[in-house]
């Protein structure tokens, strides 16, 4: 991806959610697969990112936890004069997608506005307590139980929801 490119993808995504978007956020979207539509005059008129990250599930059938190769969501968005025209639907099936075929896992912190479309494509919520891994241990994440979606693959078709989900740490959101 180009440098002129990455800049004018960092102004889509920020316009798109409404100037709450910043360098963290965009780091976390760079680095994997992107996802884009473009309009008639070729500007980016939708987005989506995977990123690999590793997830661990504790609960009672993995005792002890077990480490995912995961597909993290990062960046949908759709800009408004083109939203409620299948664009967000047509994003998420490609990445659904990509998830299935390269990744064990997939998860995303979803947004109220986003929820619904991610439900609609079978991303379930996690419906068990949430971590992150830091230097001096796992640290609760409560404030983000109920925004974590995750996509089962055959891999995974046996996750329990109700376990433990622990992310790695990274500057910004964790989730």
């Amino acid at each position: 991806m180009s440098a002129a490119f990455r800049g004018q993808l960092f102004a889509f995504l920020a316009d798109a959610f409404d100037g709450d978007f910043g360098a963290d956020d965009f780091d976390h979207a760079l680095g994997g697969v992107h996802v884009i539509a473009f309009g008639t005059d070729d500007a980016v008129v939708g987005h989506a990112s995977v990123v690999q990250r590793q997830l661990i599930v504790q609960g009672e059938n993995v005792p002890g936890g077990r480490v995912l190769r995961t597909g993290y969501v990062e960046a949908v968005a759709v800009d408004a004069a083109y939203r409620r025209r299948g664009i967000g639907d047509a994003l998420m099936h490609q990445v659904d997608g990509i998830v299935a075929r390269a990744y064990d896992f997939g998860a995303l912190g979803a947004s109220d506005d986003g929820r619904r479309l991610y439900l609609r494509h079978g991303w379930e919520r996690w419906s068990g307590p949430l971590g992150v891994l830091t230097q001096s241990g796992v640290q609760s994440t409560p404030d983000d139980e109920g925004a974590v979606l995750v996509l089962r693959t055959p891999e995974t078709a046996e996750i329990d929801t109700d376990g433990r989900l622990i992310c790695e740490f990274r500057r910004g959101d964790v989730w």
